[in-house]
């Protein structure tokens, strides 16, 4: 999916940045198409390296890795580390399930309501455009 992604973003005429840890580059998972390309040692690396270089997150539906990713960079905003907005897309549901269990949470204490403020959850890609934008220009 995230190739799919960035060639369509290169379409479009978007720069593409990969980042990518030496294991996958091992098994020829890397986007050699990307405007660039950096290697990282190992997946933790590769995590604090996008979320240094990203002015924004845009999280669509995707298995653990996406989960990963989402969780890492939300937590991290929680800890004020980075004040860089979140939009979640949940497509067709496909996030409500945990977007609920996490409703769930937060009224036992185990997530501050404050840290689920500092996600969007939208229902388009478009709208999660809109939304960083306006995070963004309200900063």
């Amino acid at each position: 999916m995230m190739g799919t992604l960035a060639d369509g973003a290169r379409a479009g005429g978007a720069h593409t940045l990969g980042v990518i840890p030496q294991t996958l580059v091992d098994l020829e998972v890397a986007d050699t198409a990307s405007d660039e390309l950096i290697i990282t040692d190992d997946m933790g690396s590769r995590k604090d390296l996008m979320i240094e270089r990203s002015d924004a997150f845009i999280t669509l539906p995707g298995g653990l890795g996406t989960l990963d990713e989402l969780f890492e960079v939300w937590t991290t905003a929680t800890l004020d580390i980075h004040r860089k907005p979140i939009a979640v897309v949940d497509l067709d549901g496909f996030y409500s399930g945990l977007l609920r269990w996490l409703g769930e949470l937060a009224d036992t204490d185990f997530v501050r309501q404050a840290a689920l403020d500092q996600i969007t959850v939208v229902t388009s890609i478009p709208a999660a455009f809109d939304a960083i934008e306006r995070a963004l220009q309200a900063r």
